[in-house]
């Protein structure tokens, strides 16, 4: 006896969503810990000089979070911020992408939590994409309002890495810092986020990591974990590797190198942005985001932070053509050129 074959029935069909012809980025906001830790304050622990930190990284000073601030509270504030620029209204954000490595708890994802604190109950979730996650929620952004499932979305890169470091750690005590920048993303008439070059080297998952899972943590009853960095590793990847990408992103958009109006990377190494800048062979009158110098890294923050910094100061213009890149632990990395707010 033969079965006949389940059909479908056949009588609808989906309807599929209505977005905008293009998107955009709106609005930008930071929030900046008011703690300034000069390099002289690290220096003993890790047996080393203010000289010899500027040397090797670029970074004269970083902010640390205050005794009240959380990755949720530096969140909010940035994402204030970013709508008010934007000249919208809060209830306008029908999601929000928080990208971050540092929110202390496994679940619940610091999205909806910070989607409270806005007074909205939105589509909230978080993305783990360490130094590259900012970019990466652009593009998931872009690709929301265009296909319809959101007209306005938050972006949020925010990390309290402080909780994170090792202060005696000689390769990474100096190099990372807390903060949190936003964006919003909305329709646009025009292009105003270019194709988005992303990828992964999984083979190199433990050139940055957690120096230990969670589960070590439990099992062999350890202290808290801190994040690990073969360094050396890490700067050959980022100037050989990134390059390449950055080029990409540049050529996907359609345009020339002489056509941008900044070059803000990740704030990852000052050296590294100087054997980018190498690398890539930019005109020399566009201008490069140097934020490390007193923000240090904040990683997912710090594109946000660094172009927030540079529109406010005026060392870029509104409207012009800005090449992003974020690269970091995974390692993954996103790049796109984008249209400032």
């Amino acid at each position: 006896m033969t079965v006949e074959a389940l059909r479908p029935k056949g009588s609808g069909s989906i309807h599929p969503g209505t977005g905008a012809s293009h998107a955009r980025i709106w609005g930008l906001g930071g929030f900046r810990p008011e703690r300034v830790v000069p390099n002289s304050e690290l220096v003993e622990a890790i047996d080393s000089s203010d000289e010899w930190i500027q040397e090797r990284s670029g970074i004269k000073s970083r902010r640390w979070a205050g005794p009240d601030d959380t990755v949720v509270s530096m969140s909010e504030a940035a994402a204030r911020d970013a709508i008010a620029a934007a000249g919208i209204e809060i209830s306008q954000i029908e999601a929000i992408i928080v990208s971050t490595v540092t929110h202390p708890y496994q679940t619940p994802a610091a999205a909806p939590i910070i989607a409270d604190r806005l007074g909205l109950r939105c589509a909230a979730f978080d993305i783990s994409a360490a130094c590259a996650g900012y970019c990466h929620g652009i593009s998931l952004a872009n690709d929301m309002v265009r296909g319809g499932s959101a007209k306005f979305v938050l972006v949020i890169g925010v990390e309290k890495l402080t909780d994170f470091t090792d202060l005696t750690d000689r390769g990474t005590a100096f190099i990372f810092a807390d903060g949190a920048g936003a964006a919003v993303v909305g329709p646009s008439d025009f292009p105003g986020i270019g194709p988005t070059i992303w990828g992964s080297d999984g083979s190199q998952w433990e050139t940055i990591r957690q120096t230990e899972s969670w589960l070590d943590v439990r099992d062999q009853g350890l202290g808290h974990p801190t994040i690990g960095m073969a360094g050396q590793s890490v700067f050959r990847w980022a100037v050989w590797s990134m390059a390449p990408v950055a080029r990409q992103a540049i050529e996907a958009a359609g345009i020339t190198p002489d056509d941008l109006d900044a070059f803000i990377p990740h704030q990852a190494n000052m050296r590294i942005i100087d054997a980018m800048l190498k690398q890539l062979k930019l005109p020399a009158d566009i201008p490069v985001a140097r934020d490390i110098a007193e923000t240090a890294n904040t990683s997912a923050a710090s594109i946000p932070l660094a172009t927030e910094r540079m529109l406010r100061e005026g060392e870029i213009p509104h409207g012009g053509l800005a090449l992003q890149i974020g690269f970091g632990a995974g390692l993954v990395y996103a790049a796109q050129v984008i249209v400032l707010p």
